[in-house]
């Protein structure tokens, strides 16, 4: 009888955890616990517009379909292809013929990151997969004629990194989402026989850990049937129990509905948000597709990358930055230094990212900026800039005498003293050793 009761117990509960397509229920679902250790995921926006490699990834709509055109976009064109040359040309030129999915596998590897996200299909429409709904614009069928999503997935995954997949739901120029369009989104032609096949097939076929959803803006959820795709990815999918998603579902819906937020590209919400977000940021400032005429100056420089990472995670966040391969399929030189330079710094003090949470109190700036994180009882104190004498001030910890501090990298205990019977210390710091973005972090136990 009592197995009986087990049994009807564990059914109930699995029937229970059913999810409804509807916003209360969808919202309700737990995060899956792996997002909120990793902390730090790769983007890749990489397509077509890699080929031009001109302005950014909205080259096409800033050429042809904004109105008015971006003038530059159009002297370019004019100045360096013949006339009538279409966009859709472009696709027979994204050749790809140097991509090493062990080689990217390995770099975002070696970056310290936990997740990478690829660009299964942006605005444009072309999906890096063979998608049947998508015929001749694919990878497979036209340009470098392969599987660059299910390649890079293979690479990623060997190397137990979790593998995510962005998915734009709009397309600027597929003619039966201009047909629903111009019916004012009453009519759903493009999302039945266009969207909602290929993102289950995508699900299905390469079962992403997140599904990084865009394009959703210009119309509301109830046209992209969002609820219903995701009551069935979470309820019955293959990765029902691993996959995260974002907030981008549809108008209204950013910062407001889905798995965790992103609110809008490079958001920082400046304070500690009650509910799981993510900052997406690009390390060239001007575009998060691969340009040919980014300059050194419009890059982000390590330290101003780790200081934004470390910032996004004191606040509670994840931290996802992307990168802009050529066409021909390689990873800029200076991108690759960069991930690589944040991959040794977290070598030395990964363990105040990884799996950390906020602490009671997020940041000080007594002499230098601080970041708190916390894991367990230990508390750490990660400087974003070397302070100007060999000690600094923490106002907010509360010793004790019990209290130990270090500096990660060196285990050797450092010297310090109380700042007031109530709370604060100042501690003597050895000489810091370089370290790729000049951040150190102190490592603080037994405070409050």
């Amino acid at each position: 009888m009592r197995a009986v009761f087990v049994f009807l117990a564990v059914f109930v509960s699995h029937a229970a955890a059913r999810y409804t397509a509807d916003w209360t229920s969808l919202d309700a679902r737990p995060l899956p616990s792996w997002y909120n250790e990793a902390k730090l995921g790769i983007f890749i926006h990489w397509g077509v517009f890699s080929v031009p490699g001109f302005d950014s990834e909205w080259f096409w709509w800033h050429w042809q379909g904004q109105q008015p055109p971006n003038k530059t976009c159009v002297d370019y064109m004019s100045k360096n292809y013949p006339p009538g040359f279409s966009y859709p040309e472009f696709a027979s030129q994204f050749h790809a013929q140097f991509f090493d999915p062990e080689e990217w596998a390995d770099i975002f590897n070696a970056s310290g990151a936990k997740y990478v996200v690829l660009t299964a299909k942006h605005h444009e429409g072309f999906t890096n997969w063979g998608s049947p709904n998508s015929w001749n614009w694919n990878s497979v069928d036209t340009g470098p004629h392969r599987d660059l999503v299910g390649d890079l997935g293979e690479a990623v995954r060997s190397r137990s990194l979790h593998y995510g997949l962005y998915n734009s739901l709009y397309e600027w120029f597929h003619p039966l989402y201009l047909i629903d369009k111009k019916n004012g989104f009453k009519t759903q032609e493009f999302v039945m026989h266009k969207l909602l096949p290929e993102l289950y097939n995508m699900v299905v076929r390469y079962k992403p850990e997140v599904i990084w959803s865009d394009g959703d803006w210009e119309a509301p959820d109830t046209y992209w049937n969002s609820t219903e795709f995701l009551a069935w990815l979470y309820n019955d999918s293959p990765v029902r129990d691993t996959v995260v998603t974002n907030d981008r579902w549809g108008a209204g819906c950013a910062c407001k509905h889905g798995g965790y937020y992103n609110c809008e590209d490079k958001y920082t919400p400046g304070q500690l948000p009650k509910h799981k977000w993510e900052k997406c940021t690009s390390m060239d400032t001007l575009s998060w597709g691969y340009r040919r005429k980014m300059k050194l100056s419009e890059l982000m420089p390590l330290s101003n990358i780790i200081a934004d990472l470390v910032e996004t995670v004191a606040l509670g966040g994840n931290y996802l930055l992307n990168v802009g391969p050529t066409s021909d399929g390689t990873i800029p030189t200076v991108f690759e230094e960069r991930l690589r330079g944040l991959g040794a710094w977290l070598e030395i003090n990964g363990q105040a990212i990884y799996a950390s949470k906020p602490w009671r109190v997020q940041s000080e700036n007594n002499t230098i900026q601080v970041w708190y994180t916390s894991k367990g009882t230990t508390v750490y104190a990660i400087m974003t800039a070397k302070p100007f004498k060999p000690t600094v001030q923490l106002l907010e910890p509360k010793t004790s005498v019990n209290t130990t501090v270090t500096l990660l990298g060196n285990s050797k205990p450092l010297s310090w003293s109380p700042l007031s019977p109530s709370a604060g210390l100042i501690v003597l710091l050895p000489e810091l050793p370089y370290t790729p973005g000049h951040a150190w972090t102190l490592k603080l136990d037994g405070i409050q």
